[in-house]
């Protein structure tokens, strides 16, 4: 048996139904095996970028390993930006390589590079294997620390040579399931007694209460504190729920805004979110003054970052969740009322209770609202990175769980398309549409053919506003001007779908985006894209991003 055919056995054994990548010549012995396994397909994409955050996604909504690969050198650089993506994200990936031959390395062959060192940074486990005999077990090793602990990326390069090598009939070890993360019975009662000692206090979300976000909401009603959450977590929590006050942190709202800024003590209960700028108003020091605070989370290096905390708990996130609940019926704690004056207050201004309907202005926000009012409510949003994101978090509603993926954290352009992908494919029955704009579609857009190679019913919308508008923006505030290249001449991004034999529409104006006109595109059976062709100059609702931005330099 070839070496890359035990690999892929492995991969087989334990789970693993797609290779997300691009063919060539330092990984044909992965390619060449795949004729006699029908159980792995291969997703070849148009970069291996997309790849990347294709099988993310699919890690992410599958809940389970998966894999990405690419060649040596180009390929596997490419492969990197996707791997600092799941590692922000905790998803467990496995990147494959292939290298040059072992007898050929530091002789400049073709695509030469030892990228092992390279993915360290962003992976949590890097190795380049150069002896067949040890390339399954690597490859375990590696699969394993991909899902233990805080799940991860993981990283092996196997060589042309090694790839090929016969290594007899080996047996194929299986993954062990992670093991959960049990939080100290200790710890869960002294939390427990602090959150029953404060009548006052105010729940902070993160993207780690995904999964978990009836035991969350369980939580809240039983201690009768509002709930904020990060841009991350957008989609988690209910809007309709009476505790929700809204998102603080980038793009958020004012209603948060004004309830983190109350700083007449209390307590900060934080569940699932490592704190960072985007979560936290560019770390705003209202957040953690004045309050006791409580921080959730399975991954210890969170802890005192930038906010001292009294209590870190360190477990996984639906345990403690649970646990705290379970403690603090056992000390009598009965279901409290929402604490009323801030919570009507809040309610009051928030942007939440506004009706989903619009004053017919062509505007991106009023755009975004007709759009989800035209499509299923399980409907789940793959956001990409520009000005349209900002909107999205501030004015689309959460109408049903887990409807956005938005990676704000990181940050990448082009993942909310690779993303739908990866979505759809983890879970075919959920409607999923692509939310992005021409600079991101001008980087990883022609990967809408892998979804119509794939079959899969994905709407694409592209907001064209011929522009870079999230950097156009943000110089007008910070430097009151913008430089020239920001702009750029309109392409129809409609026209170049339909050149690839994908249904498309062009939205001109407010007037021509309704159900009537997207139906046809929906009931394609396979992909389609609807552009909307917009140039809107309100500024967008980004917090104090542009305040953070021109703090520098005075």
């Amino acid at each position: 048996m070839r070496a890359a055919r035990a690999v892929l056995e492995f991969l087989k054994e334990n789970g693993v139904r797609y290779l997300f990548g691009i063919p060539a010549g330092s990984v044909n012995a992965f390619f060449d095996e795949l004729n006699e396994m029908p159980e792995i397909e291969p997703v070849v994409t148009k970069h291996e970028g997309a790849a990347s955050y294709m099988a993310a996604a699919y890690a992410k909504y599958a809940g389970m390993l998966s894999v990405s690969i690419g060649c040596s050198g180009p390929g596997a650089t490419n492969l990197v930006t996707g791997a600092a993506n799941a590692m922000r994200e905790h998803l467990p990936v496995l990147f494959l390589t292939g290298a040059v031959p072992v007898s050929t390395m530091g002789l400049n062959a073709s695509q030469e590079l030892d990228v092992s060192p390279v993915f360290r940074p962003v992976t949590k486990y890097s190795v380049l294997v150069t002896e067949p005999k040890d390339v399954l077990r690597e490859v375990a090793r590696a699969c394993q620390i991909a899902i233990s602990g805080v799940p991860g990326p993981v990283h092996v390069a196997l060589p042309i040579d090694v790839q090929h090598a016969d290594i007899g009939n080996p047996i194929i070890p299986p993954l062990l399931p992670r093991k959960p993360l049990i939080p100290g019975l200790d710890v869960i009662e002294q939390a427990a007694k602090a959150l029953r000692g404060r009548k006052k206090g105010c729940i902070f979300v993160g993207q780690g209460v995904r999964g978990s976000v009836d035991s969350l909401l369980e939580l809240a009603e039983l201690l009768g504190w509002p709930i904020v959450a990060t841009p991350q977590a957008k989609g988690y929590i209910p809007e309709n729920h009476p505790q929700y006050v809204g998102i603080f942190g980038f793009a958020g709202h004012e209603a948060a805004s004004r309830l983190i800024a109350d700083d007449e003590g209390g307590a900060l209960l934080i569940v699932g979110s490592s704190l960072g700028e985007t979560a936290t108003n560019n770390y705003n020091a209202n957040l953690t003054r004045g309050r006791y605070t409580i921080q959730l989370d399975y991954d210890q290096t969170v802890f005192n970052r930038k906010y001292s905390i009294d209590l870190p708990v360190l477990g996984d996130i639906h345990l403690s969740l649970v646990m705290l609940i379970e403690e603090l019926r056992t000390m009598g704690l009965p279901a409290r009322e929402a604490v009323g004056l801030f919570m009507e207050e809040a309610a009051a201004g928030s942007e939440l209770l506004q009706p989903n309907v619009t004053d017919g202005a062509y505007t991106t926000s009023n755009v975004l609202r007709e759009l989800q009012r035209c499509l299923p409510a399980n409907t789940r949003f793959s956001v990409d990175i520009g000005e349209f994101m900002s909107y999205v978090i501030h004015h689309m509603k959460v109408l049903e769980s887990d409807t956005f993926n938005i990676n704000v954290h990181f940050g990448a352009m082009g993942t909310g398309i690779a993303s739908a992908i990866g979505s759809m494919l983890a879970e075919p029955d959920r409607p999923a549409v692509s939310i992005t704009g021409d600079g991101c579609f001008f980087m990883h857009g022609m990967d809408i053919l892998t979804a119509k190679e794939l079959g899969l019913p994905i709407l694409f919308v592209v907001v064209n506003n011929a522009r870079l508008g999230m950097v156009y923006h943000g110089h007008a505030l910070q430097f009151k001007r913008t430089h020239p290249s920001f702009e750029q001449e309109t392409v129809n991004i409609a026209g170049m779908a339909a050149a690839m034999g994908i249904p498309s529409f062009r939205v001109t104006g407010m007037d021509e985006l309704h159900y009537g006109s997207l139906e046809p595109l929906l009931a394609n059976g396979g992909p389609a894209l609807l552009e909307i062709v917009l140039k809107d100059n309100n500024t967008p609702p980004m917090g104090d991003r542009v305040k953070f931005l021109s703090s520098f330099g005075k």
